[in-house]
């Protein structure tokens, strides 16, 4: 892979992590959290559907449709991850 396939990819990453941050709102902390969750995924899904040999949606080297997967499980479980609260437990006082 060359400098602009690597481009392409964060681009396109980027662009889901911030939609995705449109979408479900937050500051600047989820923000840089989405970026990150989407940048990751993307790379193990592009990684994952290259030593599968799944090659729909290829541009160049660039497996798109395995990083596009990647990049959107990874948002929605790291969404989902952060929605859970902790639930306070009563201490008794004896």
């Amino acid at each position: 892979m060359n400098i602009s396939s690597y481009l392409f990819g964060f681009i396109l990453a980027t662009l889901l992590g911030a939609l995705f941050h449109l979408w479900r709102d937050g500051g600047i902390l989820r923000l840089v959290l989405y970026l990150v969750l989407s940048w990751v995924g993307f790379l193990i899904g592009h990684l994952a559907s290259g030593t599968l040999g799944f090659t729909f949606m290829s541009v160049g080297p660039v497996n798109l449709a395995g990083g596009i997967i990647g990049s959107v499980t990874f948002l929605f479980l790291g969404n989902w991850i952060t929605q859970v609260q902790p639930e306070l437990v009563a201490r008794k006082e004896s």
